[in-house]
């Protein structure tokens, strides 16, 4: 299983941060590879993307969802992966956004391209276009406040750690 981790400063407040990513069929919009996804339900997802110049399809749920401080996901089908995504106040108009992703790499190329650190890059390259696409607009385009607990916590609380 091979694991990425990133952080990126954005010039807007942790509400605003966190309420833009939530918003994620935009995710096309500055994720790159990303076709479509389709918000199922609260907790459900359907991702189409490029991966190593393949279309791919899968599911996705979130397991847990709290506003303005984390969101962590793991797919149900298809493609191995699993993540999650933080925000740090850092001030009134400043948020610390911290993505943690864990995939497998399927076939020679995409083993190749892993240990090149290409999927490293996107997914830096992939913040910066979140940076820029959020603070270009200077508010966010929606926003969904519910919160998605981790049923899987024996004491109901939540874990605040990423699936495996």
């Amino acid at each position: 299983m091979a694991r990425v981790e990133k952080n990126i400063e954005v010039a807007v407040p942790v509400r605003t941060a966190y309420n833009q990513w939530s918003q994620f069929e935009q995710f096309p919009r500055f994720t790159e590879g990303v076709k479509e996804v389709r918000q199922l339900d609260d907790r459900h997802l359907h991702w189409r993307a490029e991966i190593g110049g393949r279309d791919e399809e899968w599911d996705a749920e979130i397991q847990e969802q709290v506003p303005d401080e984390k969101v962590i996901w793991r797919n149900t089908d298809g493609r191995t992966n699993a993540g999650m995504v933080k925000f740090d106040q850092l001030g009134p108009d400043r948020t610390r956004v911290h993505l943690e992703m864990s995939y497998e790499p399927e076939g020679m190329v995409e083993n190749i391209g892993d240990a090149l650190g290409v999927v490293s890059r996107r997914v830096e390259g992939d913040l910066e276009r979140f940076k820029d696409y959020i603070e270009s607009r200077g508010n966010e385009s929606g926003g969904w406040r519910g919160e998605i607990g981790n049923d899987n916590a024996p004491d109901g609380h939540t874990s605040g750690s990423m699936p495996a």
